[in-house]
């Protein structure tokens, strides 16, 4: 979080998650004393199309600055779901879903990765 915080990002912390954000992006990260976030969620607001393009710009910064790895082959993925409402994958040890929200009160475009490496305590409660 540090590196997001050196970013210009407002960072806080609920229950579960540290959230960072920065205009209309956001990146939560979940709490616990694991090697690495076993749950990161990156996410833009606003219509489903527009967010997806922002969210396709914020996501290669992001992925960086959380130590993500493969982030090129996940972002190369993200920008070919441009149009569509959900998907998911597999890249190395993460499984990584993308999914639109159009219907509810905050629209917008949500890419989630999941530690498959991950055995305890690694969803939010």
């Amino acid at each position: 979080m540090a590196a997001l915080t050196g970013k210009q990002y407002k960072c806080s912390t609920d229950e579960a998650y540290d959230t960072c954000s920065q205009g209309t992006t956001s990146v939560q990260v979940l709490i616990g004393d694991h090697p690495r976030p076993p749950v990161l969620s990156l996410q833009a607001s606003g219509v489903a199309a527009e967010a997806t393009t922002k969210l396709t710009e914020f996501a290669p910064e992001a992925l960086e600055l959380a130590h993500v790895n493969p982030r090129g082959q996940i972002v190369d993925w993200l920008k070919q779901q441009s149009g569509k409402t959900s998907a998911q994958t597999t890249f190395g040890d993460w499984n990584v879903e993308f999914s639109t929200e159009s219907d509810s009160e905050a629209p917008g475009a949500i890419l989630t990765l999941t530690d498959k490496l991950c055995k305890v305590n690694c969803g939010a409660e």
